[in-house]
């Protein structure tokens, strides 16, 4: 621990601290002026004691459980120390420490720094606080800042009359061998906010905004001594297994003595599972018990649910909101306004909340006749759905401004910039479910839904829209069937003759045997309706596939609901992505992009770049049947269209009816706003005069029947960045599901620059000298001799195990014989913990014995460059023979000129 953590130091320093574990967590978000001016914008609490990243607990806005005094001592530590230390302008974090008996307070640390925190703090409040410490740095005293909210002085502290719960998204289960077990390394990938009149309410929302299938505290388990243990534990589930453990009447004191949680917390959940057990099916006509549940944050659907739980009678969340409508119970909206409603607010900043209000409902201040659209946003941050979407979200908002149509954004990520009040022209800062979403669109009267932009999430909404005759704007819900529902689609390839790998949908585990023996191995096997290539796999023979579908079935149930999907894997073929926009009438092909990793890595985790490399027939077909399936499915607005190059042909992999995560990178790489070029065309379904409006500086071209970009002089190239240093445990290895939780661009004039660039700027820094550690998987020594040859007179060395090194060996690669962990020392891990490794290149696969697993375990835990395929590998030699030609230092307008 000692050695990461001075590994980890910029000065090689750690400090040694008094244990704070079981401790109460506070921050103070504190904003200073050069007149010596402070306030709090907000006080945040930790639920989870210290011991736990605060990057990985519930958070509370504004605190609960402080005294006043204890309030005011914080504060005015907070402004000594901002003093002491010498921010003279600007915002910081400070963090204290209170112990639960003897309140005894103690400093954490600070951050004299916009933090991540303070990104949350100015959500929770509407008080924009990196704004106002720029205006600060430039000179101005909080006085002469007006708040863009209420046109009252910056000066004034912001004041809620709401609760505020952000909880923290993880992906352990994209990661075996992580442990799920939280501690003082941030872990979490994402997360949510919530905001409700009372703590239950904004608690229950913000589950619900996780999109993990929990309608609320659902039950995980009735063992209690498997409960204890997992409330004893820090962990993501911890809250839920609490919960449990009152609905096997431990209590609040018990629960307390496992896990110093504040007993004000523990009551709270207490209270809500005591409601829980009373929800029977006469609450739907007993408006005061109904009303009340409401007011607790309980979904329709978690009602119907606990209906059925309890009475074990069918009812849907549909006659539940029925139910609301007929006792006029429904949610009123409030203003996020700084100030407890005390001055008039100029921002629509939106929650719903059914708690008591003693003050007039918030009207809809815009007038009827202005035209509205609703742009329904992508939820948390995870692992397949990043920041990506939410660029083009905010960019759909950007373009209806320029239509002079007012825009209307639902999200529920305060990482974004979605969720910036002044981004759209109304913000609904609510879970992303149709309850929620229903509510507004009938508050808002909206004459346009974009489910187009927020990635799955939206879309997955858009069945139940269609239903209810909801005016979606672009690719009608027909189209979007067609292409999410494999059947059809492989009919509507089939009838427009368009090449796909061999495939089935196996809706029982004997179907999955009988549809892989009519392929024939490999096979790519993946459940439907998942994200990011969750449980997707590449099997080689039937054992594999026994061993899979005995593992899959423990998680996911294969049944004509969810059936299980199977294609032919096309072996070492080149994939691609191709983003396309259409009218109906005519194409315009935004990019294709060429994915240096082979087919079977996951899109999302594969590096790739522009323009390509492929042939001219290859690229001319790919751009012809990518407009005959635009045209045919009736696309209006983004198409992503996944292709593979197999032995010279050309196959058709999958297609997205929405914007992928590839339209960010391409905007700023061509120079043409995708997200905004969409946005217009779904709009006024007219592709040529979109184009005209945004194509500046005549970067698209009409040639072949097609709308193209020209072609850069340039390479931009995208790579995937990973949090295998975070998690440890995790393996390297990339497979067909996806890891990355990031992206980095290079951009130079050639192909091996832009590499270069990437890999540094994922902190994966490609050295030009020392001693490179080689294990290649069996199949591909032969192929990876020759690259291997290359690196020698490069004037690299060469290392290697066992295995690897006879192979070089034998075709004439010098190289150094290594010990595997298993044969004694010293080994290959002592050389890596010695410094002695500059690179590392593994192409072994999940398969691989325990030693393999081991070496690339030290290879995170040592910091050494990695690359693990043969293609990256090729790319990387590449890099290495350019690295030495000076690269000119341009800005990305000055690449776009």
């Amino acid at each position: 621990m000692a050695k990461n953590a001075l590994d980890a130091s910029p000065i090689n320093e750690i400090l040694i601290e008094e244990s704070l574990l079981g401790w109460k967590e506070y921050e103070m978000e504190v904003i200073r002026d050069s007149k010596d001016n402070c306030i709090i914008v907000c006080c945040i609490e930790n639920i989870d004691p210290m011991g736990v990243h605060t990057g990985d607990s519930i958070t509370i806005a504004p605190s609960l459980t402080l005294t006043d005094k204890e309030y005011q001592r914080m504060r005015d530590a907070s402004f000594a120390i901002l003093r002491e230390i010498g921010v003279d302008t600007g915002g910081s974090n400070v963090q204290f420490a209170i112990h639960p008996e003897t309140l005894r307070m103690v400093v954490i640390e600070m951050n004299p720094r916009v933090s991540r925190s303070s990104a949350l703090a100015s959500k929770a409040t509407g008080f924009p606080i990196a704004k106002v410490a720029t205006m600060l740095a430039v000179g101005f005293s909080l006085d002469e800042i007006k708040n863009d909210i209420t046109n009252t002085p910056a000066s004034f502290e912001p004041s809620l009359d709401y609760i505020v719960v952000k909880i923290p998204r993880f992906a352990f289960e994209k990661f075996a061998g992580v442990s799920s077990t939280l501690g003082t390394s941030m872990k979490s990938i994402g997360e949510v906010m919530a905001i409700g009149g009372n703590f239950l309410e904004a608690l229950q929302k913000a589950l619900c905004s996780l999109e993990n299938n929990w309608l609320g505290f659902e039950s995980l388990s009735k063992d209690l001594e498997m409960i204890k243990k997992e409330i004893r534990r820090p962990n993501p589930k911890r809250l839920l297994y609490i919960a449990d453990a009152f609905r096997l009447g431990v209590s609040v004191d018990e629960v307390f003595e496992l896990c110093q949680i504040d007993r004000w917390f523990l009551s709270q959940i207490q209270k809500l599972v005591k409601a829980e057990e009373g929800i029977n099916s006469s609450v739907l006509t007993d408006a005061k018990k109904l009303r009340g549940l409401k007011n607790l944050g309980f979904s329709d659907a978690r009602i119907a649910a606990k209906i059925k739980e309890n009475e074990n009678l069918e009812v849907s969340p549909f006659e539940v909101e029925l139910a609301r409508s007929n006792l006029q119970i429904v949610p009123h909206f409030e203003e996020v306004d700084t100030c407890a409603a005390e001055f008039l607010s100029l921002t629509p900043y939106l929650y719903s909340t059914y708690a008591p209000n003693p003050l007039p409902p918030i009207e809809n201040k815009q007038e009827k006749q202005e035209k509205k659209i609703l742009i329904i946003g992508s939820g948390p941050n995870r692992i397949g759905q990043g920041i990506e979407f939410d660029y083009c979200c905010v960019h759909a908002s950007f373009a209806l401004k320029d239509l002079n149509i007012k825009s209307v954004m639902l999200n529920c990520n305060p990482e974004t910039v979605s969720t910036d009040y002044d981004t759209s022209d109304t913000l609904y800062f609510e879970p992303i479910h149709f309850e929620c979403v229903k509510t507004i669109i009938q508050r808002e009267r909206v004459d346009g839904i974009i489910v187009h932009f927020g990635g799955q999430t939206p879309l997955k909404l858009a069945k139940d829209l269609a239903k209810m005759q909801a005016p979606i704007i672009g690719t009608p819900f027909k189209v979007i069937d067609i292409a999410e529902d494999r059947e059809k689609f492989s009919l509507f390839l089939k009838e427009l003759d368009i090449k796909q790998p061999k495939n089935g949908m196996a809706k029982s585990v004997d179907e999955a045997y009988s549809i892989a023996n009519v392929i024939g191995f490999p096979i790519i096997v993946r459940p439907s309706y998942v994200l990011g290539g969750q449980h997707m796999q590449i099997l080689e023979n039937i054992e594999e596939l026994h061993h899979y579908l005995e593992s899959v079935t423990h998680a996911l149930e294969i049944s004509p609901k969810n059936p299980l999907l199977i294609d032919k894997f096309l072996e070492k073929a080149v994939e691609l992505d191709v983003d396309v926009i259409c009218d109906k009438k005519e194409v315009y092909i935004a990019g294709i992009l060429q994915h240096i990793e082979e087919a079977g890595i996951h899109s999302g985790d594969s590096a790739c770049f522009i323009p390509s490399t492929l042939r001219a027939e290859i690229l001319d077909e790919i751009e012809r049947v990518s407009a005959k399936i635009a045209l045919h499915l009736g696309v209006v607005g983004l198409l992503n269209i996944q292709f593979a190059v197999y032995e010279n042909s050309l196959y058709l992999i999958e297609v997205n009816p929405r914007a992928s995560r590839t339209v960010p990178f391409l905007s700023k790489a061509l120079g043409v706003p995708l997200a905004k070029v969409a946005t217009r065309v779904m709009v006024l379904e007219d592709l040529k005069e979109a184009l005209k409006f945004y194509d500046k500086k005549n970067i698209v071209e009409y040639s072949k029947g097609v709308y193209k970009p020209k072609m850069p002089h340039f390479v931009a190239l995208k790579e995937a960045v990973f949090p295998f240093n975070k998690l440890y445990g995790s393996d390297l290895i990339l497979g067909p599901e996806m890891k990355s939780t990031g992206e980095v661009m290079g951009i130079a004039r050639s192909l091996g620059l832009a590499f270069f660039k990437a890999q540094t700027a994922c902190f994966n820094p490609i050295k030009n000298k020392g001693l490179i550690f080689v294990s290649i998987k069996d199949k591909d020594k032969e192929e990876a001799c020759v690259l291997m040859k290359r690196l020698v007179e490069l004037g690299f060395e060469l290392c290697a195990t066992e295995g690897t090194h006879k192979a070089l060996e034998k075709a004439g690669v010098k190289s150094l014989k290594v010990l595997k962990i298993s044969e004694g020392r010293p080994n290959i891990m002592d050389l890596m913990m010695n410094g002695e490794i500059s690179m590392a290149i593994n192409t072994s696969d999940h398969k691989s014995q325990d030693d393999a697993k081991l070496i690339r375990a030290s290879v995170l835990k040592n910091h050494v460059s990695y690359f693990t395929t043969l293609s990256a590998i090729e790319v990387l030699l590449l890099a290495l023979e350019e690295s030495s030609q000076k690269d000119e230092l341009l800005a990305l307008q000055d690449y776009l000129k």
